[in-house]
């Protein structure tokens, strides 16, 4: 696939993963970036039988594993925008979590899970 192609694919995955939650950054020099875009993006979101919600559920179980409570308010946010999970939903994740990777943990979590719930509840009643 050629750079620019990879690219625009990039950004069009990174586009529907986030759904604007999370908006796509300037590019210019930043070889981070460029990277995410065309590996990350343009081919590992991409391959496969995997939907999006497949893989934002397996990214959440990692993010609950290792306590990144800001990440996973962001993939909470997102699958709900994205009408990917509902409410109930997130927090059954959040019970079933609980049981694999401990209470500290999904605590945190939970606080970044429910805030996101709250942020998207309101809007989905309008």
């Amino acid at each position: 696939m050629a750079g620019e192609e990879r690219r625009a694919r990039g950004k069009k995955m990174f586009s529907e993963v986030y759904g604007g939650v999370v908006p796509l950054p300037p590019e210019e020099n930043d070889e981070f970036l460029k990277s995410m875009l065309d590996t990350l993006f343009a081919e590992i979101w991409t391959r496969g039988s995997l939907s999006i919600r497949d893989r934002r559920l397996i990214i959440m179980g990692v993010l609950a594993a290792q306590g990144e409570g800001d990440v996973y308010g962001i993939q909470t946010q997102a699958a709900l925008q994205k009408g990917e999970l509902t409410a109930e939903q997130v927090q059954d994740i959040l019970i079933m979590l609980t049981q694999y990777v401990g209470y500290p943990r999904t605590s945190k979590v939970r606080a970044a899970a429910n805030a996101a719930v709250a942020r998207v509840a309101p809007a989905a009643k309008s």
